[in-house]
């Protein structure tokens, strides 16, 4: 059985953040995670997408630029290598991550947690841990089906599997105005895809700023983390 001051079920950016709180704290602190440090922000949400948007507006900025004098064309689009630059941008954040918990001196229990008791997790491969003075939940979310509209990883995919593609589509239709199906939108429109997107009367105001275009992005200008009520995208649920 191990023994600490906090132990975090789950490693994402809430269980990061509470795990070097506590630690800067002097807490003896353990993090339990059974995939990767960073959770959906770091892997399949606000890291890679915002990527992507990076490439989306250097090809606005093609389109654009006939406006201002400056004339160019695009050949054609390497997604092969805009993907590899993406993963390099998680991989990079990442191992930043792991140094970060290493040098603040977190443990980082890879492994299935589960709840058996007020302060206690039994950790798969691990055994029993448990905490003297808080057990905090931060197990974060996975994407959300609808009844009788099964995700198949092939024609009705989630927004993991959007960001596994290793082609662009010419046409999709996304369901779901949050933040992560606006964005995955805004990227594929961009591109040159025809986006279609039921919930549009239902997105959030900011972005229904302009109306969007095949070479037009839907992503809305900058706006402070404090300011975004919407960061929890309403398309994924609670582990």
């Amino acid at each position: 059985m191990s023994t600490y001051d906090l132990v975090i079920l789950g490693g994402g950016t809430g269980g990061c953040s509470a795990a070097l709180r506590g630690a800067n704290l002097g807490l003896s602190v353990a993090l339990v995670e059974k995939a990767k440090v960073g959770g959906t922000c770091l892997h399949w949400g606000c890291i890679p997408t915002k990527a992507l948007l990076h490439a989306a507006e250097l090809m606005e900025g093609v389109h654009e630029g006939g406006e201002w004098g400056i004339k160019s064309v695009v050949e054609q689009i390497d997604y092969s290598a805009t993907v590899a630059k993406r993963d390099d941008i998680v991989t990079k954040n990442y191992r930043g991550l792991e140094g970060h918990l290493k040098h603040a001196k977190v443990d980082v229990l890879a492994g299935h947690g589960r709840v058996t008791g007020p302060k206690q997790l039994e950790v798969e491969g691990v055994g029993q841990v448990t905490a003297t003075k808080a057990l905090v939940l931060a197990s974060g979310s996975v994407p959300k089906s609808l009844p009788g509209l099964e995700i198949d990883g092939r024609r009705v995919i989630s927004s993991d599997h959007a960001l596994m593609l290793d082609y662009l589509p010419k046409s999709v239709i996304v369901l779901g105005a949050g933040a992560v199906g606006v964005e995955l939108a805004s990227f594929w429109s961009s591109m040159g895809a025809k986006v279609t997107s039921p919930s549009w009367r239902s997105c959030p105001a900011w972005c229904r700023w302009r109306t969007p275009s095949p070479r037009r992005s839907w992503a809305a200008p900058s706006r402070s983390a404090a300011s975004r009520p919407w960061s929890t995208p309403a398309s994924r649920t609670s582990r």
